[in-house]
């Protein structure tokens, strides 16, 4: 089976200075891999690399970063932004950046449908709406009509969420997509992610710095120290029996979640 995506050997550089080094990894088909690291170990310029965001400064020098057997690395701009959202989408850390400040958030999800499919804007709001529902923002109207500075960062981030899933990508890339959110509600996305996988075989990376979202939801770990691969590998192995002393530092550092039911997807 060819895999969705796939890392080989990439190096990726700011201002000609390395900030990844040698980066292999693979990702099939409704898979999720969790990312983790310490701040500024290079795990949120892996999925900026992915979607073509390095900016002019950023540039991948070495390696192959293929998706569906598609070089991304080489691959043209019109053509990659047509695979930018109905195929591969992002949930960025502060997803309330990401919008435009001057325009209400039903504007902004309508442009971003509309710009990929054929849609009404009443059908659009109500796609919408029944998203929002799903990752707890209960007054979805409300929220259409708002612009991004009258919501709580936390309800930025999950229109951020609703804005990625709507149009069920193959791969999602999710940038500490939990950070901003308080528990209950930290809950509810993890679920409505797992269901997302469960429904459209949507594979993942979870870039993140709690690991109690990468044992409920990952399948694979990858773990990353000043833009070096330290191990990568299944998630029970990696987190209970580390190979790498960093990875043993990492993991008595962070406290762990209860587990109430079965991990990894509930799988």
């Amino acid at each position: 089976m060819e895999s969705l995506l796939k890392l080989e050997h990439v190096t990726i550089c700011y201002n000609e200075e390395p900030v990844v080094h040698d980066v292999d990894l693979e990702l099939n088909k409704g898979e999720i891999l969790g990312v983790v690291g310490e701040s500024g170990s290079g795990k949120s310029t892996i999925i900026k690399a992915i979607m073509g965001l390095l900016g002019n400064e950023g540039m991948v020098t070495e390696g192959d970063i293929w998706y569906k057997g598609k070089n991304v690395v080489d691959m043209p701009e019109k053509e990659l932004r047509r695979l930018l959202g109905p195929e591969i989408a992002m949930v960025f850390q502060d997803s309330g950046a990401a919008l435009c400040p001057i325009r209400t958030v039903g504007d902004q999800i309508y442009e971003s449908m509309r710009e990929h499919e054929r849609i009404s804007r009443k059908e659009c709001a109500e796609r919408a709406v029944r998203m929002m529902a799903k990752i707890g923002l209960k007054d979805g109207e409300r929220v259409l009509q708002s612009y991004p500075f009258e919501l709580s960062g936390g309800m930025n981030q999950r229109v951020g969420i609703c804005i990625s899933m709507l149009q069920n990508p193959s791969l999602l890339l999710a940038d500490e997509p939990t950070s901003a959110l308080d528990v209950t509600i930290q809950k509810q996305v993890v679920e409505e992610m797992l269901l997302m996988r469960k429904e459209y075989g949507t594979a993942m990376i979870v870039v993140t710095h709690n690991i109690g979202v990468v044992e409920k939801m990952a399948d694979k770990v990858l773990v990353l120290k000043n833009g070096k691969v330290r191990e990568y590998g299944k998630t029970a192995q990696v987190l209970t029996d580390p190979e790498d002393p960093y990875t043993k530092e990492l993991m008595s550092s962070v406290p762990r979640l209860k587990r109430t039911g079965t991990g990894n997807g509930g799988r």
